[in-house]
């Protein structure tokens, strides 16, 4: 047999590649359970991973600063569809009007409020007919007299039968037509303005130094028993007292200033366009044309 050549490595693997091979094996080991034994921070991580990869050459051209997403397949061939309310079976008032606002011009201001001043006219009005009407009796014996002028309905008391002469206090037997009276201004709205009034000839007496004092004496008296009696509200009460100072008639005789010696119930009611504003008859005009349409 001829020797084997000298130049020709040993049959196998070295011997020291064996050891190597143990060595790598028990690195990867070592280094797996570092990884198993530590806690995951992405935070961090992430940087980690961009320092490497600037540090190794790996870099893009436009960095990117969230987490890259897949990209959906149903995204890129399908849209999504317009969506329409499902229809409902109600029956609803249609209109050609586009917009629930409408211009308004003064002119049509001043005709809303003018409509609705004439509106509450008749309403006092007819309460003034109320009130004539359980006072029918009265009126007719002088004693009382109601009338109406613009928002108000005036109750005016005269001197005949409700107080003697140069006092105020209410004579016996007319606490009825006081009744009467104060269930008449309790069954309406507004502010009562009790007014007393006396003639021009003066007064001076250990009770009364002037008609100022009868005047105003009068009145509380009449906003007392209403108060007392039906329980008014004492807010609606307003008492004023004005002697000789605004007389109905001139004080030129003995008949026109027992006139003139009276005491009135005033009930104000609030003037409606006060605060009317232009959204508000835009909402009015806009209804009336609904209605004369269904009409």
């Amino acid at each position: 047999m001829a020797d084997e050549c000298p130049k020709c490595p040993p049959a196998g693997a070295p011997l020291w590649l064996a050891t190597f091979a143990d060595l790598m094996s028990l690195l990867m080991c070592f280094f797996v359970l570092l990884l198993s034994f530590a806690t995951m921070d992405a935070a961090k991580f992430k940087k980690m991973a961009e320092s490497m990869e600037t540090a190794f050459g790996v870099q893009r051209d436009i960095p990117a600063t969230e987490i890259p997403m897949g990209t959906s397949i149903i995204a890129q061939h399908f849209s999504p569809a317009q969506t329409q309310p499902t229809p409902l079976e109600q029956i609803k008032q249609s209109t050609n009007q586009k917009t629930t606002k409408l211009d308004v011009s003064a002119e049509d201001m001043e005709q809303v409020k003018q409509k609705m001043l004439q509106a509450k006219v008749d309403e006092i009005e007819d309460q003034a007919e109320k009130i004539k009407g359980a006072l029918a009796q009265e009126i007719g014996k002088g004693l009382v007299s109601v009338e109406t002028e613009g928002l108000k309905i005036i109750i005016r008391i005269n001197e005949k039968g409700s107080f003697p002469s140069g006092t105020a206090i209410l004579k016996a037997g007319f606490e009825p037509v006081m009744e009467k009276i104060t269930s008449a201004v309790n069954d309406t709205k507004g502010m009562v303005h009790v007014a007393g009034h006396t003639d021009n000839i003066p007064i001076s007496t250990d009770w009364y130094r002037s008609n100022w004092e009868l005047a105003s004496g009068r009145a509380v008296t009449v906003a007392d028993y209403m108060m007392k009696k039906k329980k008014i509200d004492r807010n609606r009460i307003v008492v004023e007292g004005y002697a000789d100072t605004r007389p109905l008639v001139a004080n030129d005789s003995a008949k026109n200033r027992a006139k003139n010696r009276r005491v009135e119930i005033i009930i104000t009611q609030k003037d409606p366009t006060l605060d009317l504003k232009a959204e508000d008859v835009s909402e009015i005009i806009l209804n009336e044309s609904l209605q004369d349409k269904s009409n």
